[in-house]
Parts: structure tokens; C-alpha cells; sequence
């Protein structure tokens, strides 16, 4: 569920805490361990401020260390696990992403929209009968906004000057030789998903995942996440696609809008 984000007085702001997860967020899959002028780089932080917030992240647990270098421990999986089972939308969608698994033998995602990355927030693969495996699809796994199936029916549910102004300036990483990176042609695929409520995405995050999502909206009208299936390439063919999965995300998509 979308939270709108209420300004926050200047006294009310801990600009210890905001570095410390800045120094947090620094660790990612491109680099999963990091020095002190490694962090303070991604951080913005001078080396001795990201030197002291990786000391204390260290000692908390959340960071594991050489003396040298940092990385992520198991602890930072606290506040994963805590979300996963607290937050209302993981637990309202996952028994028609299961069920949907079992229909299917596919494999089925839900996502959620974080600045320029979506976040899977819950999943579902039917045992022994997945086709396609795509790598780095789990639970919390964030990735690119602009080159994903879901990405792209959450950015064409902006207003059209939002997402004009998320586009401007923007470099658009190619990912694969099939990402589309430019301006123009990025636009158009918006539009289009726009027009028929849905995206398709082929090998533009991964070479060999092809993946098709629909918009799961609330009463209001407001879309809360995206629902999308990886599929083999012979499944996302247009005539297959209309035949067999899309009908099926957008019946769930029309389910689940009363509970979101």
C-alpha cells in the first residue's frame, strides 16, 4: 500500500540516523563489500563520518568486517522478515499468487515502486513445475525500474508530468542488448502500456527472462503494486499471451482490488 510522505520538520530530523542508513544502503549486488572510501563515496559522507557509521554498524551486527572491508551479515534480515510478516499487502496477495502457480506452473511476483527500483514483496512458484528461472528473483529483491515488466505499469500509472519529470535527464542503464535506453523509445513503450493496462518485457533485464505484469489498483483507482508471471518466450507470444496469462493476471487483478 502506498503511504504518502508528510513533510518533516527540521527539528524532527535525525541527520545522524539518515547517514548511518545511508552508509547502509551503500551495500548493494554491484558491490557487496565495501572500504571506508568505497562507502563514503556512495554514501556522500566523508571518509572519517562513513569510517565511524561503518565502526558502529559493525558492532551492532548489521555488518560483518576484515578490519578492512565491510559487508552485510544475516541481522539485516530482521527488518525484511519483520516487514514480510507484518505488512498487510505480502499476506493479502500470496494465496492468489499460489494459487495462481498451481494454475499455471508458472512463476508469479508481486512488486511494489521504490525510486527507481521495484521490490518483490511476494512470490510464488509452483514445486516441480517452473519453466523458467530467472536469477535474483526472490523475496526483497529490487531491480530496475525501467527495464522490468512491472517497472514499467507502475511508472505509466503516474501522471503523465510526474513521470515526464522522473524521465528527464535520466540515463536509462542498459542492462542487455535488448534494454531500450532511449528517451523516445522508452516513452512510446509507456504509452502503450497505458493504453492496453498492461507490459510485456523481453530480455531487457535478463537475457532469457521474458516477463508480462498487469496493475493491481485499490477502490480508489490508485495503483498499490504490479502483478506479473515470467514465462517462457512461446508463452508470452502475442496470441498465447492474450489467450492464456493475461486474462488470468487481470481476473486476479479485478479479485484482488476490493482487499487492496
Amino acid at each position: 500500500m502506498c503511504v504518502v510522505q508528510r513533510p518533516l520538520a527540521k527539528a524532527d530530523f535525525i541527520e545522524g540516523m539518515a547517514k548511518g542508513m545511508a552508509v547502509l544502503e551503500s551495500f548493494d549486488t554491484e558491490r557487496q563489500r565495501l572500504n571506508a572510501t568505497q562507502a563514503a563515496e556512495r554514501a556522500g559522507l566523508t571518509r572519517a563520518a562513513a569510517r565511524r557509521h561503518l565502526l558502529t554498524l559493525a558492532h551492532l551486527g548489521y555488518l560483518d568486517t576484515d578490519g578492512t572491508h565491510y559487508w552485510l551479515s544475516a541481522k539485516v534480515l530482521r527488518f525484511s522478515g519483520s516487514y514480510l510478516a507484518s505488512a498487510r499487502l505480502p499476506r493479502l496477495l500470496q494465496p492468489t499468487l499460489n494459487r495462481l502457480a498451481a494454475q499455471t506452473r508458472e512463476s508469479f511476483s508481486a512488486v511494489v515502486l521504490d525510486g527507481d527500483e521495484v521490490v518483490i514483496v511476494a512470490r510464488s512458484v509452483a514445486v516441480g513445475g517452473q519453466r523458467l528461472m530467472a536469477y535474483g528473483l526472490h523475496l526483497g529483491a529490487r531491480l530496475p525500474v525501467h527495464a522490468t515488466s512491472t517497472g514499467r505499469v507502475l511508472l505509466a500509472a503516474m501522471p503523465r508530468a510526474e513521470f515526464e519529470s522522473w524521465l528527464k535527464g535520466r540515463e536509462l542503464p542498459r542492462l542487455t542488448p535488448r534494454t531500450v535506453v532511449d528517451h523516445r523509445g522508452f516513452r512510446a513503450i509507456i504509452t502503450r502500456v497505458r493504453k492496453g493496462d498492461f507490459a510485456v518485457a523481453s530480455e531487457e533485464h535478463e537475457l532469457g527472462v521474458h516477463a508480462l505484469a498487469v496493475p493491481l489498483r485499490n477502490m480508489q483507482g490508485r495503483t498499490v503494486a504490479a502483478l506479473n508471471v515470467v514465462a517462457s518466450p512461446e508463452r508470452l507470444d502475442t496470441e498465447v499471451m492474450h489467450k492464456d496469462l493475461l486474462p488470468l493476471l487481470l481476473d486476479a487483478a479485478r479479485e484482488l482490488r476490493p482487499l487492496l
